[in-house]
């Protein structure tokens, strides 16, 4: 053809275009072109087989051949050479085939074609199956169900999060291991090296896939290489997995572009980014507890079914991730004269499992926690130091904005805190728990406070402050909503206190107090730690709600001992009488009779010296209540005779029906029911009118219980029943009042020898009644015994 003798022929020039555009793809071809006119020889044919392969695998080679050929046909056959296009012509016995090119001046009717490659051999480079694997039945359960409700045409992509340690690549190969028949075309694996801090970039990923999957060449840009890994893709039955991957441009490139394979990701983000992809996320938790004891068995075999106890203790300490509990096994199989207590006292020092195990010298979980903290943003990771310092297990949204610098902006502080929030939600060190609260694991809440230990002992102290201050600032929120006659008079808060997180109602107020009763039992205690005495008295007071609805036996004790103590260092006798009085009745509800009695007289001394008529009654009220519980019925008749008579002379209305109750109760227990009803029905109405509907409802509980042992069952029954239905849940709810009505009406049904729904009802009271107080559970097994 004339082209091959004219380098300034049309042909010619888009020739070397076509070739400019293979090399991009492969800079082989250039090394093989030679811009003067050409001769017959082996030089063309291995340009032509370059260029062959290239368009198989490179879509912009092979568009550009076939436009090439299209605009410089081949001669109809029995075209006199003279009359040939002066351009490119195939002529003789040439031949196209597919992006195949032949020229006729190169005489032998050499043809253009490529060679089928030999066929690499499928990839099978999934690491082994984890040879030891308990639990996680149910993630597998979970994965499956992501996989099948994919939609046919998408691409499949799941994503397994999680915190270190926590089993997300054991996990992910264990669940390939068990479909690798879904996957005939072969198996990919790259560990992108998120664990690190030095990830892997997708382009070096994705030239190692591309050999492996038998290409000859691999294109030198990013953009090249995904397009041909998704061409050579197209339509396999492959599975890939791409271990610890950093973020989720870094996958990205790396996504089939068919839906007959599947891509499986591992990391300790969450990767949201690769939503958009229509990827799935499961988030791995630990392991369950009698898994997570199994894998502590298999090193420290006998000593762990000895040890049960001590065994669940190790695996909380473990924070039951399998790397931690692996670890622990470890150590109990290298040392096997050492008892799991022993184990238990080791991991329980210092900043425990996070720095006690360790591999080759190495502290695996600070090490991978610390990485984890590194790459975080500058505000996520002051926040997270922050946090660590908190003595709390839930973490309040409006508690994290209130650790936020503000600058005088409180709206700039809230969303910083979002979004400083989002970032340890993405890189799961912390957990969302519900609206506004969030959690962290153990041992990433052990690693936090080893940081924030860190910071200048001023800064510390400021943050401490103001999570006690919105402590405080809460809590005086819910006493106004849920006991508004409690708050004690010419005590309020300062006003620039930080900002309570808000209420909206008695049952956000009571949730609130049960969500957080640790961390506020936390803040009094630091509070009597640091001695500011003032805010350790003046919280548990405000946490009167808290006690009286919730009544956490442990903690109103604790938290009253600690205010009481502070109260008299500081020298506040309204603290010191407060605490008396509402310490005593703590005290009397853990069966500690005599010192509840105690403190009653030590505040009724106080009382009278003060002239606080208020007090006094309380006391003489409390002291007529010990008297009660011991049967002595006249002592604690003239005691409540007495109480009554001081709150009618102050017009303290809701006490006298307290009062009033109480003379009901006596009635009861003296078999007076006649007695009984009529007080009790008379301290309901005034309840009422005062709006005092909690208090209402428990006596109006109480009078239920009367009926019933007056034997007009269908009445009593009614009222009990109506009341437990309050408070169980709404304004009202109590589960100790919940599990008195149950226990109640347990009576009820076996007066009518109704035994199965005695028991029922006795059930369902004694198992509220264990989170309240043990002594009340103890009267239900008796009960259950004797039916």
């Amino acid at each position: 053809m004339t082209w091959s003798t004219d380098r300034d022929s049309p042909a010619w020039q888009a020739f070397g275009r076509v070739v400019a555009t293979a090399a991009r793809a492969n800079p082989a071809v250039a090394g093989l072109w030679d811009p003067h006119p050409p001769l017959p020889g082996p030089p063309w044919q291995a340009l032509a087989r370059e260029l062959g392969a290239t368009g198989a695998r490179d879509p912009a080679t092979e568009r550009a051949l076939t436009e090439w050929l299209r605009h410089h046909p081949a001669p109809s056959p029995g075209t006199p050479a003279d009359d040939r296009p002066a351009s490119n012509v195939l002529a003789g016995n040439a031949a196209v085939h597919g992006p195949s090119v032949q020229a006729r001046d190169i005489h032998g009717g050499v043809h253009f074609h490529q060679r089928p490659a030999p066929r690499a051999p499928l990839p099978r480079q999934l690491p082994p199956a984890p040879p030891r694997f308990v639990d996680r039945e149910a993630d597998h359960r979970a994965l499956d169900s992501l996989r099948a409700r994919r939609p046919d045409r998408a691409a499949q992509v799941l994503v397994v999060s999680g915190l270190a340690g926590v089993g997300k690549t054991s996990l992910a190969t264990h669940w390939l291991h068990e479909h690798l028949d879904d996957f005939p075309d072969g198996q990919l694996h790259a560990d992108l090296g998120g664990q690190d801090g030095r990830p892997t970039p997708p382009g070096t990923v994705l030239e190692t896939f591309l050999i492996a999957l038998g290409s000859p060449s691999v294109p030198a840009g990013l953009s090249d290489r995904s397009a041909l890994w998704r061409s050579l893709t197209a339509g396999m039955r492959l599975a890939v997995m791409l271990d610890n991957a950093f973020t989720a441009a870094q996958v990205r490139p790396l996504l089939l572009g068919s839906p007959t394979g599947l891509v499986l990701v591992t990391s300790r983000s969450n990767l949201t980014g690769l939503r958009i992809d229509g990827a799935a996320v499961h988030r791995l938790d630990g392991l369950t507890v009698d898994s997570a004891v199994e894998l502590l068995a298999l090193g420290g075999g006998a000593r762990v079914e000895s040890e049960p106890d001590a065994a669940h203790e190790v695996v909380r300490l473990c924070g039951r991730l399998p790397l931690t509990v692996a670890l622990a096994s470890a150590q109990l199989a290298a040392r096997p004269h050492r008892s799991v207590s022993a184990l238990v006292d080791s991991l329980s020092c210092g900043t425990g499992a996070v720095d006690t195990l360790r591999v080759d010298g190495e502290a695996v979980m600070r090490t991978a926690l610390d990485l984890s903290h590194e790459v975080l943003p500058h505000e996520s990771g002051e926040l997270y130091r922050r946090m660590g310092l908190l003595p709390v297990e839930r973490h309040d949204f409006h508690l994290l904005t209130a650790l936020t610098p503000d600058d005088g902006q409180p709206e700039r502080s809230q969303q910083t805190a979002d979004i400083a929030v989002h970032s340890l939600v993405e890189a799961n060190l912390l957990e969302e728990t519900g609206p506004g609260t969030y959690r962290f694991h153990d041992l990433v809440h052990a690693h936090a406070h080893q940081l924030g230990q860190r910071l200048a002992p001023d800064d510390r102290g400021r943050v401490l402050r103001r999570f006690v201050d919105w402590c405080m600032s809460t809590a005086a929120s819910a006493e106004r909503i849920l006991t508004p006659k409690h708050p004690l008079p010419g005590h309020d808060l300062a006003a620039d206190i930080v900002p309570p997180t808000p209420l909206d109602g008695p049952q956000a107020a009571l949730a609130w107090l049960d969500t957080h009763r640790n961390g506020l039992m936390g803040a009094v205690r630091h509070c009597a730690q640091v001695g500011w005495d003032h805010s350790c008295w003046r919280l548990t007071d405000l946490l009167w709600p808290l006690f009286l609805r919730l009544r956490p036996s442990d903690l109103w004790l604790e938290a009253h001992r600690l205010g009481l103590e502070a109260a008299r260092r500081c020298g506040s006798r309204p603290g010191e009488g407060r605490m008396l009085t509402s310490g005593a009745i703590g005290l009397r509800n853990a069966g500690l009779y005599r010192e509840a009695g105690d403190w009653y007289r030590q505040a009724l001394a106080m009382a009278v010296e003060d002239g606080n008529l208020s007090q006094q009654a309380q006391a003489v009220s409390g002291i007529g209540h010990l008297s009660l519980l011991e049967h002595r019925l006249d002592e604690a008749r003239t005691h409540f005779q007495h109480a009554l008579e001081l709150r009618e002379s102050t017009g303290n209305r809701r006490g006298a029906a307290l009062s009033r109750r109480r003379l009901g109760e006596t009635a009861l227990e003296d078999g007076d029911l006649v007695t009984a009803s009529e007080q009790l029905h008379r301290a309901a109405g005034e309840l009422e009118a005062l709006g005092e509907t909690y208090e209402a409802n428990r006596v109006r509980a109480q009078l239920g219980h009367v009926l019933v042992r007056a034997g007009r069952h269908a009445e009593g029954t009614r009222l009990v029943t109506e009341a437990l239905d309050r408070f169980h849940s709404g304004a009202d709810r109590s589960p100790h009042w919940e599990a008195r009505c149950l226990e109640w009406l347990g009576e009820a049904a076996e007066t009518r020898g109704d035994r199965a729904a005695a028991a029922l009802h006795y059930e369902r009271a004694r198992e509220l009644f264990l989170r309240c107080g043990p002594a009340d559970a103890r009267r239900l097994d008796e009960r259950l015994r004797k039916l």
